[in-house]
C-alpha cells in the first residue's frame, strides 16, 4: 500500500510540475508575441527610394483597423499578418500619392472578402492616387468580377497566360427553408409590417416573391450599370459591348480577355516582374523595393499633420445590432451609445461622422442609439457615413443625422418590423414523442413559447406591437429627413435600395465614402483646420488577448475551418438569440 501511495503522489507532482512548466512555457509565448506584435506597429519603417507599395486584399476588410496583436497571428506557425482595416487602408493610399519615394503601386489581386461598396472606396483612393500622376499595374492569375473591378483603373493591367478574368453579370442566391421546416413539422409564426419585409420569406415560401424579386433585381441591375459605367470609363470599351460580352460569355480564355482588351499584356510571373523591375530601374528582382500596406503605415510621412484642437469624431457602428456591450460581429447599444454620448460632451470635439456599417437587428436596440443621435445633433453637426449596408435598424440610427453620406453600392433603406415565433409542437410530438403541459397564472403568460401554436388572438396582439414600432420608426425617419410619414411609407414597407437609387428619393443626401463625409462635417461645423479621434475607444492589447481566450476554441475552430462562409453560421446564431421586434435586412447579399 505505502508503494501505491509513493507511486500516486510522484505521479501528482509530475503532473504538478509539468502544469507549471507548461504555463510558464505558455505565458513566455504570450509575452514574446505580445512584445513582437506590439513593438511591430510601433516600429518606424524607413522607406527607400523608388520603392513600390504592393496592395494584396486576401483577408476579410473591416471598417476599422483592429489592435488587437492575436487576431491576426496564424498559430499554426506563430506568424503574424497585418491586416489594415478600410480607415487606415485609405489612409495609407492618400499617404503614398504625396511620397516621393513612393513610385507605384502594384495590385497583387487573388481575391476580395469585403462588399461592393467598400471595394467602391478602395477604387476611388487609387483613382485619385492617380492624379499624381504615378503609376498603377495589377497581376492575378485569375481576376474575379471584384478584383477586376479594382484592376480596371490601373494602367497595365497583366494576366497569367493560362488566367482568365470573370465577366458574367451579378447575381445573389436566397435560401428557402419552408419545405424542410414541414418535413420537421416546425412553423414559423410570422408576423410582420411591409411587403417588401423579406426576411421571412424563406420559412414561408419556396421562392422570392414578386415583390422581392422586384427589389433584387433593381439592386442588382443598379449595381451592375455603376460598375459597367467605371469598367467603360477606365477601359474604354462601351457599356453595350461589355454587357454583349457579359451575355455571352465571350471572355473564356486569357487570349479572349486580351482580344477583348479586358487585359493589356499576358504574361508569366517572371515576365512581369521583368517589367515591374524596368519601371523602378532595378538590376535584379531582389532589389525591387516591395512594401506592404502594414508596414508602409509604420512609416514616417513626409510631411507631418498639423495636430490642431479641434476633433471630428468617427464613431465606428458596426455589425448586427443587439441589447448591451458590443461583442465579435455586433454593436451594442451601450457601446455605440456611449460612445455617441461621449463625443457630444467632448467640447473639443465639433462635429460627429457616425459610420454605419449594419444590417439591422433588434429594434429596441435601435432606438436607443437613435436617441443618442438626437441628442447629438442638438450641440453639433452628425453626419453619418454608410458602408457595405446600413439597413432597417442601420438606417434607423442614420435618419435624424444632418446629412447622409453612401457609396454607390451601399445597402440600404429596408424599412420595416417583423417579429417570427417558430412553433415546434409537432415536431416534438410527432418526431420526437414529447409533450408539454402548461401551468400558468394568466391568459397570455406563456405566449412566446415554441411549444404551442399562438392564438388568434395573440397573433392580433404581436402584429399590434409590429405596426406600432414600424409607425414610430417611419415617423422619425420623416423627422429626420424632411418628409411626411405617407412619403416614408411609400419607400418603406421593408423595400431595400442600393446608395444611388436612396439618393433619388431621399434616404440619402450624397454619393461618397468616409473620406467625403468628413468633409462635409468640416463644412458644417465651420473648421479651417481638424484633427480626427476615433470611438468607441479600443481596448489594450492585454485586455483585447483576455477576451480572445474567453471567446472560446469552438468559435475559433469553426472560424478556421469555415472561413469566410464563418458569416453565415454567425447570422443564424445572432437570428436564433436575438428577442424582440426585429428591424433587420432581409437577408445577406452577396454579389456574384
Amino acid at each position: 500500500m505505502k508503494q501505491f501511495f509513493k507511486f500516486m503522489f510522484a505521479s501528482m507532482l509530475a503532473m504538478l510540475v509539468t502544469f507549471f512548466i507548461t504555463m510558464i512555457i505558455f505565458f513566455a509565448v504570450i509575452g514574446t508575441l505580445i512584445s513582437s506584435a506590439t513593438s511591430s506597429s510601433e516600429k518606424i519603417v524607413k522607406i527607400k527610394d523608388n520603392s513600390v507599395l504592393h496592395l494584396k486584399f486576401d483577408y476579410p476588410i473591416k471598417d476599422r483597423t483592429s489592435n488587437n496583436p492575436f487576431e491576426n497571428i496564424d498559430f499554426s506557425t506563430f506568424e503574424t499578418h497585418e491586416n489594415l482595416g478600410l480607415d487606415l487602408i485609405l489612409k495609407n493610399i492618400a499617404k503614398a500619392k504625396d511620397d516621393d519615394k513612393i513610385k507605384g503601386i502594384y495590385l497583387d489581386l487573388t481575391s476580395m472578402n469585403t462588399g461592393m461598396a467598400s471595394i467602391e472606396e478602395i477604387r476611388n483612393a487609387l483613382k485619385d492616387f492617380k492624379k499624381s500622376g504615378k503609376w498603377i499595374v495589377s497581376y492575378s492569375e485569375v481576376y474575379t468580377q471584384s478584383t477586376y473591378y479594382l484592376a480596371s483603373l490601373s494602367d497595365k493591367i497583366y494576366l497569367n497566360p493560362a488566367g482568365l478574368v470573370e465577366m458574367r453579370g451579378l447575381s445573389t442566391q436566397l435560401m428557402f427553408f419552408k419545405n424542410a421546416l414541414e418535413k420537421l413539422e416546425v412553423e414559423m409564426q410570422i408576423i410582420r409590417h411591409g411587403k417588401f419585409k423579406s426576411a421571412v420569406e424563406p420559412y414561408m415560401l419556396e421562392k422570392m416573391s414578386d415583390s422581392n424579386r422586384e427589389q433584387m433585381e433593381l439592386i442588382l441591375n443598379t449595381a451592375w450599370g455603376s460598375m459597367l459605367k467605371d469598367l467603360s470609363e477606365s477601359r474604354k470599351i462601351s457599356i453595350e459591348e461589355l454587357n454583349a460580352i457579359a451575355d455571352d460569355i465571350k471572355i473564356q480564355t486569357a487570349k479572349d480577355a486580351l482580344a477583348h482588351k479586358f487585359v493589356d499584356k499576358l504574361a508569366f510571373k517572371d515576365e512581369f516582374l521583368d517589367e515591374l523591375k524596368k519601371r523602378v530601374g532595378a538590376e535584379s528582382y531582389d532589389d525591387i523595393n516591395y512594401i506592404s500596406l502594414s508596414k508602409y503605415n509604420n512609416s514616417t510621412p513626409e510631411k507631418e499633420e498639423n495636430v490642431s484642437k479641434n476633433q471630428i469624431a468617427v464613431i465606428y457602428a458596426s455589425g448586427d445590432i443587439i441589447s448591451g456591450k458590443s461583442n465579435d460581429g455586433s454593436m451594442g447599444s451601450e457601446t455605440i451609445s456611449e460612445a455617441i454620448r461621449e463625443a457630444r460632451l467632448d467640447e473639443n470635439v465639433k462635429a460627429i461622422v457616425l459610420r454605419v456599417n449594419s444590417p439591422g437587428g433588434s429594434a429596441l436596440a435601435s432606438d436607443v442609439m437613435w436617441r443618442e443621435v438626437v441628442l447629438a445633433k442638438k450641440v453639433k453637426p452628425v453626419v453619418v457615413s454608410m458602408g457595405d449596408v446600413a439597413a432597417s435598424g442601420g438606417y434607423y440610427i442614420a435618419c435624424a443625422a444632418n446629412k447622409i453620406v453612401a457609396n454607390e453600392k451601399t445597402i440600404t433603406g429596408s424599412i420595416g418590423v417583423f417579429g417570427v415565433i417558430p412553433n415546434a409542437q409537432g415536431m416534438f410530438n410527432n418526431k420526437l414523442g414529447i409533450t408539454f403541459d402548461f401551468a400558468k397564472t394568466n391568459k397570455h403568460a406563456d405566449i412566446m413559447t415554441m411549444f404551442r401554436p399562438l392564438t388568434a388572438e395573440e397573433k392580433d396582439i404581436i402584429q399590434i406591437g409590429v405596426e406600432n414600432i414600424y409607425d414610430d420608426f417611419i415617423t422619425k425617419v420623416g423627422e429626420g429627413r424632411g418628409m411626411t410619414k405617407e412619403q416614408v411609407d411609400s419607400i418603406g414597407q421593408g423595400r431595400v435600395w442600393t446608395g444611388l437609387d436612396a439618393k433619388k428619393i431621399g434616404l440619402v443626401d450624397e454619393i461618397g465614402g468616409i473620406d467625403e463625409a468628413i468633409a462635409i462635417a468640416k463644412d458644417l461645423a465651420k473648421l479651417d483646420s481638424y484633427s480626427l479621434v476615433d470611438y468607441p475607444k479600443l481596448k489594450d492589447p492585454i485586455e483585447q488577448f483576455m477576451l480572445s481566450i474567453t471567446e472560446g476554441a469552438e468559435t475559433k475552430i469553426l472560424k478556421t475551418y469555415l472561413g469566410e462562409n464563418y458569416k453565415y453560421y454567425q447570422k443564424v446564431q445572432t437570428m436564433t438569440t436575438q428577442s424582440g421586434y426585429m428591424t433587420r435586412m432581409p437577408y445577406e447579399i452577396d454579389f456574384h
